[in-house]
């Protein structure tokens, strides 16, 4: 797979999150076909690895040592702080430099390293001023504990002011067709800074494989059925959109969620699409996007077919929208 830029580290041009090996996503597989995954994603051509302390509360970050731990020079590891369940066993946002630190501690001992390349902060905290995290995880770097810093799910005014203490390797945030806030401000914030962008979801949570059709089918702790676009009677109303667009896939010779990456890989250099799955065979598909091709015709049909204007529903919930603060249409 060919490569694009996380500071001055070279990674594949579509990374794998890891998530939905532990956590998010139901049901998940058994531990020795995640171990036989992750393993065949670096066969495959996979550099860039992203998991986070909230996935599975560690037990992801658990998973990807015992699955490919004793592969860690073949791959870039990023993981998240800030977002964890605490000592009482409730899932939290905690920005507190002393907090960010002990995870980073906890992190590094479940994935058996003794340096992280990119460490996120997952969410920003409103009660602790965006500086004084950003300066925890500046102090992580001189200690050799972290390489880069990275960000999630924050508006181009915070990653500015985040910048201003120490350097911004990477911005994450869910961009896909359907879900196009970054291109409102963070895309540009992260170019002007050098800032790589990694957009996790950008197959729209199986939306733009064409394969997610009816939702009833999900199980009740799938974390899609909180979210307002996966509801009944208005998921039905997208997938209307996908009629056209399975066109615009077979016209490009390739499969939709191909085209859905490749449509990203064509936006800008600094986009580094992170699709995670349960599956090897869609582990496999999504490395073909890196070889597809996306006419400037198509490019233009997709813009205008799958946007903020013509899907319904809001990406998340009231309380959901509450921990971010990327912008909104």
């Amino acid at each position: 797979m060919r490569t694009r830029k996380i500071a001055e580290f070279d990674v594949s041009r579509i990374g794998f999150g890891c998530m939905s090996l532990s956590y998010g996503y139901a049901p998940c597989p058994e531990e020795n076909y995640a171990i036989r995954l992750l393993n065949e994603a670096l066969d495959n051509g996979y550099t860039f690895m992203d998991t986070a302390a909230l996935y599975g509360f560690g037990e992801n970050e658990k998973l990807v040592n015992k699955a490919i731990g004793h592969r860690r020079d073949e791959f870039f590891l990023a993981s998240k702080c800030g977002l964890r369940r605490n000592n009482e066993g409730v899932r939290e946002i905690n920005g507190r430099p002393e907090v960010l630190k002990e995870t980073c501690d906890q992190s590094l001992s479940r994935l058996g390293v003794d340096v992280i390349d990119l460490y996120y902060l997952h969410r920003p905290d409103p009660n602790v001023e965006i500086e004084e995290s950003m300066g925890a995880l500046a102090d992580l770097v001189k200690e050799g504990k972290i390489r880069t810093v990275g960000l999630s799910e924050m508006s181009a005014e915070t990653i500015l002011r985040a910048h201003a203490v120490h350097p911004v390797a990477a911005v994450q945030t869910e961009y896909s067709l359907w879900t196009r806030n970054p291109e409102i401000a963070v895309l540009q914030a992260c170019k002007d800074i050098g800032a790589a962008f990694v957009a996790f979801g950008p197959v729209g949570r199986k939306f733009l494989t064409g394969k997610l059709q009816d939702v009833h089918a999900l199980p009740d702790e799938d974390m899609r059925k909180t979210m307002p676009r996966f509801q009944d009677g208005v998921y039905e109303k997208n997938l209307e959109l996908l009629e056209e667009f399975a066109n615009l896939a077979e016209e490009s010779n390739c499969s939709m969620a191909q085209l859905a990456l490749a449509w990203l890989l064509a936006k800008e250099e600094h986009i580094i699409p992170i699709p995670g799955t349960s599956s090897i065979e869609h582990m496999i598909e999504n490395t073909g996007a890196d070889e597809v091709g996306v006419s400037d015709d198509v490019m233009n049909c997709l813009e205008k077919l799958i946007n903020q204007d013509t899907v319904i529903g809001e990406r998340y919930d009231a309380r959901a929208q509450k921990s971010v603060t990327t912008e909104q249409f």
